[in-house]
């Protein structure tokens, strides 16, 4: 029987990357909303991607028989606002954020910094719990610069602010094919799995 990956998310575009990722390893891969209904809400009161990443797994594991937890968490960093808005990402114009309005207090945050000065990654941290005090993690990051400017329909969240390193388009205008490539999670995905099948063998 597969051992089961029950991933801290109701994002199915998320699970589905996982799922991709994974193909080779014998291990069944499922989602909070597989097992809650309602979706839990699970409070991220941790003061670093990885704090909240490692929360999100403890949650799922304690309440669940799965053999394995993964929780991620990432964000966007901006150097010119001191690493802001980081964890708060989701949460950067306050109760009730959306991403339209934490773009806007983005933009109005930067609109008397220089392009040049304007620089920033997205990162992210991925948290797998395996067993009661055993944790594997990866990091992948993705540097760029922002934009004042909206452009492109795709993605999410800062993507139409996030001119990635070497290309002329933000996240919302790129393929997600070449998105995923270059992208914060990405680059985690793949690190995890090499340390997953490692662990497996």
């Amino acid at each position: 029987m597969a051992a089961e990956i029950i991933i801290a998310t109701g994002n199915q575009g998320k699970v589905n990357e996982f799922k991709e990722l994974f193909s080779d390893i014998d291990i069944s891969i499922s989602s909070l909303k597989d097992h809650w209904n309602p979706l839990p809400e699970i409070e991220e009161n941790g003061f670093t991607f990885y704090d909240n990443a490692k929360i999100k797994a403890d949650w799922v594991y304690e309440r669940s028989n799965c053999i394995w937890a993964l929780a991620d968490d990432s964000g966007l960093e901006v150097d010119a606002l001191n690493g802001a808005p980081g964890v708060l990402s989701a949460r950067f114009s306050g109760e009730g954020a959306t991403s339209e309005s934490n773009n806007e207090k983005l933009i109005n945050a930067l609109k008397e910094v220089p392009e040049h000065l304007r620089t920033a990654r997205f990162k992210c941290v991925l948290v797998l719990k395996a067993n009661h005090d055993t944790y594997l993690s990866a990091e992948g990051t993705c540097e760029g610069i922002i934009t004042l400017e909206k452009s492109g329909n795709g993605g999410f969240g800062y993507d139409p602010l996030f001119i990635p390193q070497g290309f002329n388009e933000t996240f919302a205008q790129i393929s997600s094919e070449e998105k995923n490539k270059i992208s914060h999670r990405g680059k985690a995905m793949r690190k995890l799995y090499r340390e997953l099948r490692e662990f497996v063998n």
